[in-house]
């Protein structure tokens, strides 16, 4: 098994009665995209802080490599990156002057950030704008130049929010594929809205609600754990009954299958689902319904997203 190269230790913030954090334990290993998912105000943002040694927490501590990063040294910090997911640039600094620049805060000397810096700006597409002004940069190439600075100094660890917030698809692509690419060499944190994204490139996820963990490990374990692997959506009309039509097939179908009812759609998570679909039909004409569409589909991590953090919107 590979090493820990972080650990999370019953951390706890506080903000007056808000407890934004609560008791949060985990751990992440070397070399792994680690994703890191909850709703808006579920304490992502103040995790990631601590962790990166941005904020002190109330209890609790973060260990970086066995060292624990709040109050550690300077070198122990370093071994941690973040992209932050508002972009943070110099307007009037060109690109390389940005990493340059950077690079010498965390103590890199300033031939090496600099070599580094044109290294990451051609692994980025940039290295044609290496002499531009950041505010002359589109908002893609913004959002990849913060990559850039969060890799500069070389550490262990990236820490990269929203990484692809506000990208078109061609540069979405290209910022997963760069991401995917330095896990060879490096452990990345990486927290999402995007289901889809998470899926595709996270060896193993944790979901947090309300400041707690809810779940962690791979979304293939994830996904067969919640729903059993298959989803019927059954698109009902208007007025039905969903909720007295939803417990006759919970009962029909059995334990082994969940049936929830919203937005005038049944869905039906279970294993196998094609061999219950004669089942779900019958139940549904017993019932005197005619369904509008019946859509299968495997599960998701959306699904289990769903599932354990609600349908609730969040601001």
């Amino acid at each position: 098994m590979s090493e820990i190269v972080l650990r999370v230790e019953k951390l706890t913030k506080r903000y007056g009665s808000l407890v934004a954090v609560n008791n949060l334990s985990m751990e992440v290993r070397e070399g792994e995209v680690f994703g890191f998912l909850g709703p808006n105000g579920a304490g992502k943002t103040t995790s990631i802080s601590m962790m990166c040694g941005l904020l002190q927490p109330d209890s609790g501590r973060v260990l970086v490599h066995g060292a624990p990063i709040a109050g550690g040294s300077a070198d122990v910090r370093a071994r941690v990156g973040v992209c932050p997911q508002e972009v943070t640039l110099w307007g009037k600094l060109t690109c390389i002057e940005q990493l340059v620049f950077i690079g010498q805060m965390y103590g890199v000397a300033g031939r090496i950030a600099r070599e580094r810096g044109e290294r990451l700006l051609e692994e980025l597409d940039l290295i044609e704008k290496r002499n531009k002004q950041a505010h002359t940069l589109s908002g893609g190439m913004k959002r990849r130049l913060n990559l850039a600075m969060a890799l500069v100094h070389n550490p262990d660890i990236v820490v990269l929010d929203e990484a692809e917030a506000g990208l078109d698809p061609q540069s979405r692509v290209r910022v997963r594929e760069y991401i995917q690419s330095l896990a060879r060499s490096k452990t990345v944190i990486l927290t999402t809205h995007n289901m889809d994204e998470a899926e595709r490139i996270a060896d193993r996820v944790a979901i947090i609600d309300h400041g707690r963990l809810l779940v962690v490990d791979t979304p293939e374990v994830l996904k067969n754990s919640i729903g059993q692997g298959d989803v019927v959506e059954i698109v009902l009309g208007e007025g039905i009954e969903r909720t007295r039509c939803s417990a006759s097939l919970q009962e029909r179908l059995g334990e082994q299958t969940t049936v929830t009812a919203a937005n005038g759609t049944l869905t039906i998570h279970a294993r196998d689902a094609v061999n219950l679909l004669p089942a779900i039909i019958e139940e549904l004409n017993r019932a005197g319904l005619k369904p509008a569409g019946v859509h299968l589909r495997e599960s998701t991590l959306e699904d289990v997203f769903i599932h354990l953090t609600g349908r609730r919107l969040r601001e």
